[in-house]
């Protein structure tokens, strides 16, 4: 008898209105009965603003991107238990047979700090604010990863943040069993560390720094908006404002991206804790 795949979605939004949920919330929704039959129920917990955090009985975890620095939560409950449940959920997947693990994905925000929880790599604030749907390349593990295989090089992707993971720990990485899966944009004209973009820290626990959430037409209709439209004009020129919009129409960009990334992710987890039966005679 089927049964049904519970999700966990932290958002780390803290209350301001935001695309990125929306998101997360269609494709877990699109998802549902769409993998080995298998229907996809989820409950969202408002982390940074009013302390809620699942406990470890979720099967599959989405945590958002959000504002500010991933440094504002230290000290703070929400940050406590935030890193508390990654560690148990962490453990408990050492302890237990794949059909058992958690699956879990973070996103920007959860990004750094996951890269700060498990101190792979220096978590800094940009010297700008990187913003627009940029390119970002895969690294040699990519080609052989479940998830990013499918995807060109380089892929396309939102990216919105001025914070960046730099400075890997390699020794670290190792350890974990992590890989680095992508780096951003090639500058040739600046002298500055490429920062990481996606890191695979074990079969079940993936993290991205640009938002694969993101949708064309939710990403037209938000940034269509008069006030939106002068924002993003008044912080980074109409230029980059009509760029953006030009490149949400390209079928290889984020359209790409948003239906293979977090997809394959969930279609991943569910076909390991719910494998189709085999017939026996």
């Amino acid at each position: 008898m089927a049964k049904i795949i519970r999700a966990a979605v932290i958002d780390l939004y803290q209350g301001l209105a935001n695309q990125g949920m929306r998101g997360v919330k269609e494709i877990l929704t699109e998802r549902s009965g769409k993998v080995n039959g298998q229907t996809i129920v989820y409950d969202i917990f408002e982390a940074r603003n009013k302390d809620e955090m699942p406990d470890a009985n979720y099967d599959l975890y989405i945590s958002s991107g959000g504002p500010g620095s991933p440094h504002d939560g230290e000290g703070q409950k929400w940050e406590l238990e935030y890193f508390k449940l990654i560690d148990k959920l962490w453990n408990h997947n050492q302890k237990n047979s794949p059909e058992n693990r958690k699956f879990v994905f973070f996103i920007c925000h959860s990004f750094q700090m996951a890269c700060r929880f498990f101190e792979v790599a220096e978590v800094t604030k940009r010297k700008s604010t990187s913003f627009g749907i940029l390119p970002v390349h895969k690294t040699n593990d990519a080609y052989t990863d479940s998830v990013f295989s499918g995807l060109p090089e380089p892929f396309y992707a939102v990216d919105s943040r001025d914070w960046q993971a730099v400075q890997p720990n390699h020794k670290k990485l190792k350890a974990l069993g992590a890989k680095i899966i992508a780096l951003e944009k090639i500058r040739p004209h600046v002298e500055l560390e490429r920062a990481i973009m996606a890191i695979r820290f074990s079969n079940e626990f993936l993290a991205t720094q640009f938002h694969p959430e993101a949708d064309p037409i939710g990403m037209m209709l938000h940034f269509q908006k008069p006030e939106r439209r002068q924002s993003v004009i008044t912080a980074y020129g109409e230029a980059k404002y009509l760029d953006m919009i030009k490149h949400l129409n390209d079928e290889d960009k984020i359209k790409l991206t948003h239906e293979k990334i977090i997809p394959a992710f969930i279609t991943q987890a569910v076909q390991t804790i719910r494998p189709v039966a085999q017939p026996t005679f």
